[in-house]
């Protein structure tokens, strides 16, 4: 099955093959694979070069990692339901002040997600999917990994192989068969 965008001008086959699937394998994401994410993610541009993100990584091993579990516990019910096979879990955090002044760094989250996206397309390239999720308890996460005030956490990350699709819920099978769709072109520019 394949869920290549269409779209309305050519643009990079990665770019492309981009979705976020909800049915992974438990098939092990390769060491390498995951720290040439985690490169990609490391040369992400930042406002003032900041590098203001932060990565909490869970990996699933014959057992369950206690990184894991406790990114895994803090998702919403809604994301365990499906991310029970996903092999990685990540858990996207900021730092919240700029190293120059310690004032708040207001381009944090616009920062970090650029880094998130590097991740993605070095996942995509290397044969892996990606699924971002925001249904992820914030609290729990500071909480569980003892995180200092200045590092915020945001969203969850999981990594893996596809896996097979009837293994999901019936209500989420459809949107794994359906086809993507985004915005109309014109919609999205304000100005040209």
């Amino acid at each position: 099955m394949t869920k290549d965008a269409k779209t309305n001008y050519d643009i990079l086959e990665v770019l492309k093959k981009r979705y976020s699937p909800r049915a992974f394998s438990t098939q092990p994401v390769e060491n390498i694979l995951l720290n040439k994410m985690l490169e990609a993610a490391r040369w992400a541009p930042s406002a003032s070069n900041e590098q203001p993100w932060r990565f909490i990584v869970g990996v699933m091993g014959k057992e369950k990692s206690e990184t894991y579990n406790k990114i895994f516990n803090s998702l919403l019910e809604f994301n365990q339901i499906w991310c029970k096979m996903v092999p990685v879990l990540i858990v996207v955090c900021t730092y919240k002040f700029t190293s120059k002044n310690l004032e708040e760094n207001k381009y944090r989250f616009y920062d970090a997600g650029q880094a998130a996206a590097h991740l993605t397309f070095q996942a995509i390239s290397d044969g892996l999917y990606v699924h971002q999720m925001a249904g992820v308890n914030r609290k729990q996460i500071s909480e569980a990994f003892n995180l200092p005030e200045s590092i915020e956490p945001f969203t969850a990350i999981a990594i893996g192989h596809r896996g097979n699709y009837l293994e999901l819920p019936v209500r989420m099978q459809r949107t794994e068969l359906a086809e993507r769709e985004r915005k109309p072109f014109e919609e999205i520019i304000i100005t040209y």
